[in-house]
């Protein structure tokens, strides 16, 4: 059985912040934020939305993919996200 690796953009209700992150099981780690389960950055500013989403095979270039994220500007990242999620939607939003 093949494993898959997440690389993930969440935004708040205003998408006026941004928080990127790499998991394995990311409806279980999404249901994390919005359930607020860890302190820290995303639940401080409320941060659970779901915006984009990309998908691995290899842990190593999920992570590497993060670290690339991380270090981008937030307008890139912004374009990043309208190229397939305009509107800012949850994309979660019917998982739970």
């Amino acid at each position: 059985m093949r494993k898959f690796y997440f690389v993930y953009i969440l935004s708040n209700k205003n998408d006026n912040v941004l928080y990127v992150g790499v998991t394995r099981d990311l409806q279980h780690r999404v249901w994390e934020h919005k359930n607020k389960v860890h302190e820290g950055f995303t639940s401080k500013y409320n941060v659970d939305k779901l915006v984009y989403y990309e998908e691995f095979e290899s842990a190593y270039d999920a992570i590497c993919r993060e670290k690339q994220l991380k270090n981008w500007k937030r307008i890139w990242k912004i374009e990043l996200i309208e190229k397939i999620n305009p509107e800012f939607e949850d994309i979660s939003r019917e998982w739970y």
